[in-house]
C-alpha cells in the first residue's frame, strides 16, 4: 500500500486525490479550492454541462482536471452520479494515499485535518466517514473567507452523514447509495474509535441562494429521479423552504466553539455506528 512506510516520517505528506461532479459551480469553487488545497494533491471534476465559469476556473487550477459528466443511465442522473461515486476512485488504486469523493458544496473538516489523516494512517484506519452539519447563514458569504471559520453555525443533520474520506488500497467497493448518503464498503475497512471528522454542508447560505441553487438543481433531475423522489427538497416551495432555513438555524451550534466535539443527530446515528 502505498504510503505505509512513509507515514510513520516525520514532517509526512499523503497524497490525497479528490473527485467530485459539478454543475454551474463558479460561485463555490473559490470556497472549494481554499478549504482543500492545504491538503489535496489532486482534482478530477466531472462537469454535467455548465454554462457559468465552472470549467474555465477548474482549468486555471494546476492541479485539477475536468472530464464530461458519464450518464451510465440515460433517465437519471441520481443513478448516473451513484455510478460514477462508486467506481471513480478506483484509478487512485496504488496512487493515492486517501481519496476524497464530495460535492462542491461540502467541505470536509477538522482542526488539524492533517495530523488527524497521519494519525489515522500510524493506527490503520481505512475509512473516516463525517458527521454532518447543515450549515447555516443569512447572507452569501463574501469572496476571500475560508467558510469553515466564517460560516461556523450549523445543524447536525443525518442527511450529511457520509463517508468521503478512505485509503483506495484497502477499500474494494464502497457501496455507495444515491447521493452517497449510505455506504456498505468492503475490503479492509477499519473506522476509527470515535468521530472527529465533520461534513461541512453549505448550501443554506442565505435564502436567497438556497432558493436559486434547488430552482437549478431541480432542472438536472430526469424522469426516474423524479419518479423515485430523487432530489425532493429541490421542489420545495420558497416558504417550504424557508421554514426548513428556520428550523435548521433554531437548532444550529457553533462549531468552532472553544472544546467542541461533533455530535451526530441524536435521533439517528450514525449509519457506520449502527452496524
Amino acid at each position: 500500500m502505498r504510503g505505509r512506510w512513509q507515514s510513520f516520517l516525520p514532517g509526512w505528506r499523503p497524497e490525497v486525490h479528490l473527485y467530485s461532479i459539478v454543475w454551474n459551480e463558479a460561485a463555490m469553487l473559490e470556497f472549494f479550492f481554499r478549504h482543500y488545497d492545504p491538503w489535496v494533491s489532486r482534482y478530477v471534476f466531472f462537469d454535467n454541462g455548465s454554462t457559468d465559469a465552472t470549467r474555465e476556473i477548474i482549468a486555471r487550477h494546476p492541479r485539477a482536471e475536468c472530464r464530461p459528466f458519464p450518464w451510465k443511465v440515460a433517465d437519471s442522473f441520481v443513478l448516473s452520479a451513484q455510478i460514477l461515486h462508486n467506481e471513480c476512485w478506483k484509478e487512485s488504486r496504488g496512487k493515492a494515499d486517501w481519496v476524497v469523493l464530495t460535492a462542491v458544496d461540502e467541505h470536509l473538516h477538522h482542526p488539524d485535518l492533517p495530523g488527524y489523516l497521519r494519525r489515522c494512517t500510524r493506527a490503520g484506519i481505512t475509512a473516516i466517514p463525517a458527521v454532518g452539519y447543515q450549515m447555516v447563514a443569512e447572507d452569501f458569504p463574501p469572496s476571500g473567507v475560508l467558510l469553515a471559520r466564517a460560516v461556523t453555525r450549523g445543524a447536525p443533520w443525518h442527511m450529511m452523514n457520509k463517508l468521503s474520506l478512505f485509503r483506495p488500497d484497502a477499500i474494494r467497493e464502497t457501496g455507495f447509495g444515491p447521493g452517497r448518503h449510505v455506504a456498505d464498503p468492503v475490503g479492509k475497512v477499519v473506522y476509527p474509535p470515535r468521530d472527529e471528522l465533520m461534513l461541512l454542508h453549505y448550501k443554506y447560505l442565505g435564502r436567497a441562494y438556497l432558493h436559486a441553487r434547488h430552482a437549478f438543481l431541480r432542472g438536472g433531475l430526469r424522469l426516474v429521479d423524479r419518479a423515485r423522489r430523487f432530489g425532493h427538497q429541490y421542489f420545495l416551495s420558497p416558504e417550504e423552504q424557508d421554514a426548513s432555513f428556520d428550523a435548521f438555524a433554531a437548532r444550529a451550534v457553533d462549531i468552532a466553539a472553544p472544546g467542541f466535539r461533533p455530535s451526530p443527530d441524536p435521533e439517528r446515528p450514525p449509519w457506520w455506528r449502527a452496524a
